[in-house]
């Protein structure tokens, strides 16, 4: 891809710049030995500070004639997660694994894909803090140039600059692999609606596999209006699609992207049509789709010649696939039936022990496929990727010893300098990119971990406890200091835990990197005001559209111009405990047995404490995630929060305990949700009331996080100890 001027000045500096990104990190994280896994001799390179897992998978992947590599919803994570052992990897780390993969099918005489299923906005510093969004964590991003198929997500259509961003450069980087079936955007040259990709493509795989792909977004409703979303239901009836579905070359399997819950039922998923659609034409076709938007790890049985699979978020996840069972009869595959060396696909599509069955479920035990599966969610750090890619990430002494891997003639090549220089390279970039956006700058000690949804709401470890705190300390307007003011927000606006450590300008993104505005209703009767939040509860997240003003007045009609929207069905961050069927089922024994380890063995012959992380359930049962873990504590959260700030002091005399209760308060709150606090408040208050609260005008949720830091967490500075306790039950 050709660099943007940014992306190519950026990278221009990156050796330079990489020794002092290093020993200022040092600083702050600590010496960086002290958290090398002390089972394996390293080259250090990741991010600095970053963590390393501190054991991994015991198993070896299953590979058959198709195997797929699967990314979604990366939202900027490209950094990997620094204070997060098992997901300590960045885009750099993964670039080397993923070249070594290649090679390894290659020497298999298999085909190996990388498809991604879009939202690569609106989660870092190093994705947000641009102008415009993604500007250089997409020009990193396309340094992965081994993807074969793409889409969009609904985070690329929120703004109309970043919408653009991506048909205009992102788009054609790849060309006809960009798939876009249902999203078009006005092409401001030619004043019509196009796709921002392509609708399809079809392309015969190195080994002869004949493939039919889509990309198909859900049915997205709070898109910029310089886009436009067709419904699943009507885009299978466009002519396009009709005859991409009745191709008059053989098709052997159909490939469909979606940002899409890859669960029937899920968060308004349509994929389910679009199987149905090809599936009418093509009664015994394999028929794979690759999921994304609702954050989990999952695989959905459709029948006995379709699945579904979903690969997480934020760079913790990568998901594997693979399929075998084709041959010349149904199928124009050159490779072997079994690739040698290697375990292979052993499953048939059939949900495990399911539990009242939905109509799929029945009808995938009514014929008999020849198709076999496997699946697998592997943690994103450089030990998974070392374990299952040998040499690609580590210089070890034992890498023959281990009994993981295949021994080919290749082995040494797999292991070789050239594959790890490659992500090296953009290690260093990215270290650079950082350097240059000051996200590691340290303005304060998280003294705690605080969670989402992994302690209770709003107890003293809770996000929406930190955050009800800062509000009410820092969003304060001084010329209305003398009125009692209500903060009210969504619980949407914290995307991601805040962990213990130093706070740094890319935690201050990675907590609320939504730009919402503060907006307020002044002067509000106490009455009417203290019952809001309770009532916008009752009811529920709606979507939002969040639109920029002039100074003039926020409620002014004349002085609204469309700008976007924010979060949308994701006001709730998805729990990482994953349940992937989303209701009960028969387990079919202990997890640690299933996936043949011992309870605390973490590999290597030595025993470990488990770390907490996913423990997936899906349609093959329990076994799916690489790497064993502890559960997840997962606490639901309502979908507001709020708190008071400068009530009256408390009454003298009187029943103890009781506050003087204002007349009047300043409801404050953030413009994504004006809509549902208004529906809540009642009376007569109407858009025409909300005004901008803060000054400058342009103040938003971004804006008062780091003074708080620096007023109030400079205990422990400047060394910040990180904690890599997560909290878990059972």
């Amino acid at each position: 891809m050709k660099l943007s001027r940014v992306g190519a000045r950026l990278l221009a500096a990156a050796t330079t710049l990489v020794p002092v990104v290093v020993l200022a990190c040092d600083g702050c994280f600590g010496p960086i030995e002290e958290h090398v896994s002390k089972h394996v001799r390293v080259v250090k390179r990741m991010q600095p500070g970053a963590l390393d897992a501190s054991y991994g998978p015991t198993r070896p992947l299953q590979w058959g004639q198709l195997n797929v590599l699967h990314t979604s919803d990366t939202h900027g994570w490209l950094s990997g997660h620094i204070k997060e052992a098992n997901y300590g990897a960045d885009w750099g780390d993964y670039v080397s694994f993923v070249a070594s993969m290649k090679r390894t099918a290659e020497d298999l005489k298999v085909d190996l894909l990388l498809v991604d299923s879009g939202d690569l906005h609106d989660g870092t510093g190093l994705s947000d803090s641009t102008t415009p969004n993604g500007e250089i964590s997409n020009e990193i991003f396309v340094q992965q140039t081994g993807y074969d198929l793409l889409t969009l997500g609904n985070h690329e259509l929120y703004a109309s600059e970043v919408a653009y961003q991506t048909f205009n450069n992102f788009s054609r980087a790849w060309g006809d692999k960009y798939l876009t079936s249902n999203v078009e955007i006005m092409n401001p040259d030619t004043q019509e609606w196009e796709h921002i990709g392509k609708t399809h493509k079809y392309f015969t795989t190195k080994h002869g596999l004949r493939i039919m792909a889509f990309g198909v977004l859900f049915d997205f409703t709070a898109n910029t209006n310089a886009s436009r979303i067709t419904k699943a239901a009507d885009m299978i009836k466009q002519d396009w699609f009709q005859q991409a579905v009745h191709h008059p070359k053989p098709i052997d399997v159909f490939l469909v992207l979606g940002h899409n819950s890859a669960r029937p039922g899920r968060q308004a998923s349509t994929l389910k049509t679009v199987y149905s659609a090809i599936r009418e034409a093509h009664p015994d076709t394999p028929i794979q789709i690759f999921g994304g938007h609702s954050h989990m790890r999952d695989f959905v049985v459709y029948d006995q010649s379709s699945t579904a699979s979903e690969s997480g978020r934020y760079c913790e996840s990568l998901g594997w696939f693979s399929m075998s069972g084709f041959n010349s009869s149904n199928s124009g595959f050159t490779g072997p039936l079994n690739p040698k060396g290697v375990p292979n696909p052993n499953r048939t599509a059939v949900v495990a022990n399911p539990v009242n069955p939905t109509p799929i479920d029945k009808r995938s035990n009514q014929k008999t496929s020849p198709f076999l599966y496997s699946r697998r969610y592997l943690d994103w750090n450089r030990l998974t990727f070392d374990y299952h890619a040998p040499g690609s990430q580590f210089l070890h002494n034992d890498i023959l010893s281990r009994p993981n891997f295949i021994s080919s003639p290749s082995s040494s090549s797999n292991s070789s300098s050239q594959l790890k220089q490659l992500g090296a390279q953009i290690s260093s970039s990215i270290t650079s990119y950082r350097h240059q956006l000051g996200l590691g700058k340290v303005y304060g000690c998280t003294p705690q971990t605080f969670w989402v949804t992994g302690a209770p709401f709003m107890a003293p470890n809770s996000m929406y406890t930190f955050l009800a705190d800062a509000m009410a300390h820092q969003i304060l307007n001084p010329k209305r200091a003398k009125v009692p003011r209500v903060h009210i927000s969504n619980t949407g606006m914290a995307r991601f835990d805040l962990h213990k450590g130093p706070f740094t300008m890319d935690d201050s993104y990675i907590t609320s990197p939504f730009p919402s505005l503060v907006v307020y209703i002044p002067e509000v009767p106490w009455e009417m005001a203290r019952g809001v939040l309770e009532r916008m509860n009752k009811k529920g997240a709606g979507q939002g559209r969040r639109v920029e003003y002039n100074t003039t007045s926020v409620g002014d009609p004349k002085g609204k111009r469309e700008f976007g929207v924010w979060q949308g069905e994701e006001c709730v961050n998805p729990p990482i405990e994953q349940f992937g069927a989303m209701g009960k089922r028969k387990v079919l024994g202990k997890r640690e047995e299933i996936m043949g380890v011992p309870v605390g063995n973490g590999g290597g012959g030595r025993q470990e404490v488990l770390e907490v992380g996913y423990t997936t359930e899906d349609d093959f049962g329990v076994d799916g995630d690489d790497t064993i873990h502890a559960r997840i504590a997962n606490y639901a959260i309502p979908a507001y929060f709020g708190t008071t700030a400068g009530f009256p002091e408390w009454k003298k005399g009187g029943r103890k305990g009781r506050r003087q209760e204002p007349r009047v308060v300043d409801l404050v709150f953030n413009d994504f949700i004006n809509d549902d606090l208004l529906a809540a408040l009642g009376g007569n208050y109407t858009a025409d009331d909300i005004k901008f609260y803060m000054e400058p005008s342009n103040y938003t949720l971004r804006d008062f996080l780091v003074p708080y830091v620096e007023q109030n967490w400079q205990a422990g500075m400047p060394m910040c100890e990180i904690s890599r306790r997560r909290p878990h039950v059972g």
